[in-house]
């Protein structure tokens, strides 16, 4: 599975968004230079009250440019960064990794998928019924997450818009994404 990294942001302060740049540092086990939720524990302000001493599974946050033509059909504008994401992608199915990939970007950064972003009810404070979009359920009444996927950083490097993407499955049966 190949894809493509079409924009990449961060922000330093805790917001919603964040803003886009020419390029982001993924930093082994940290997250991405810079940013607020970079770090061994958790950063996530909900995770940080339930325990603090949790490892931080939510480094950088991916999602996939599809969604945002997706949601625009209903009405939403979303652009790159507008959902906190890190790494917005195009031509990869996220949402259908299992955990434990790898994703293997640009010249040397690795990435490992550790489950789905859960959104909360900020996303209504940034387009008021756009959770409804980005959460809901399957014919069967499971709950399906579309607002991305989490990981940690395994090997770091410079991560820019253009480059390519490379996932590497994980050996064994596949565990499906969940929550993190």
């Amino acid at each position: 599975m190949y894809g493509v990294v079409t924009a990449v942001s961060s922000n330093s302060a805790y917001s919603f968004s964040k803003p886009n740049r020419d390029s982001i540092t993924l930093l082994p086990g940290l997250g991405v230079e810079g940013d607020v939720h970079a770090g061994v524990t958790v950063k996530h302000r909900s995770r940080v009250a339930q325990d603090p001493t949790q490892p931080n599974l939510r480094q950088v946050h991916l999602i996939h440019e599809e969604l945002f033509a997706e949601v625009g059909a209903e009405g939403f504008e979303v652009a790159p960064g507008d959902l906190g994401e890190n790494i917005t992608t195009r031509g990869i199915d996220l949402l259908g990794l299992p955990v434990g990939t790898l994703l293997h970007i640009g010249d040397g950064a690795v990435l490992e998928v550790t489950g789905l972003r859960n959104p909360c009810l900020q996303i209504d404070g940034f387009r008021d019924g756009l959770l409804k979009q980005v959460v809901g359920r399957d014919g069967a009444g499971n709950i399906v997450r579309k607002a991305g996927i989490m990981t940690i950083v395994k090997q770091g490097s410079a991560v820019r818009p253009g480059d390519t993407i490379k996932a590497e499955l994980p050996s064994g049966p596949h565990r499906p994404l969940e929550r993190v």
